[in-house]
């Protein structure tokens, strides 16, 4: 596990980062419900989400590095909410941090630095869905501003069992 004394630097995502967010990214598709992905993707697999969000515009990946050891600590995207074009001002965002990261604030440096780079976007709301129980999750997006609008019960089936999601907006 790195020092708590790293510094930590929140960039956008390039295509170096490639492997390192896929590895972290299956992580949670091979271990918990967080994701409903069942299947674990090659960084090949992968590559088009990576280039859907660029470096610019209401779209973006943005990653926490360590800058010692240049290791991915998390990550961070808002991506397309729907796909119809009356919610393009709408983006649903979603944040994971490498499970040897957690309660080191990664999630909330991830995500000061999301808003902040779209606080000039033509955007209005936020939305992000939380496979629920995720407490840490939930957390998060209240402190970021996010209301709770509803839950969706059983709404995915993994490991053999039914998960509710958790619906959250916000005002952008």
């Amino acid at each position: 596990m790195p020092p708590e004394h790293t510094e930590v630097q929140v960039r956008p995502g390039v295509e170096d980062d490639l492997e390192a967010l896929t590895d972290l990214y299956n992580h949670y598709v091979r271990e918990t419900a967080i994701t409903f992905d069942t299947a674990v993707f090659s960084p090949e697999e992968r590559r088009p989400w990576l280039l859907s969000h660029p470096e610019d515009g209401p779209h973006r990946l943005m990653v926490a590095e360590d800058t010692g050891s240049q290791r991915i600590l998390g990550y961070v995207t808002s991506s397309p909410f729907r796909p119809k074009p009356a919610y393009g001002t709408s983006v649903e965002t979603t944040v994971y941090v490498a499970p040897d990261a957690g309660r080191r604030g990664i999630g909330t440096l991830l995500y000061k630095a999301l808003f902040a780079a779209l606080a000039d976007e033509d955007l209005h709301r936020a939305y992000a869905g939380i496979a629920q129980p995720n407490e840490a999750s939930v957390r998060l997006h209240e402190r970021f501003g996010f209301r709770h609008l509803g839950t969706y019960r059983e709404a995915g089936r993994k490991f053999g069992r039914y998960w509710d999601v958790a619906w959250y907006e916000k005002e952008l």
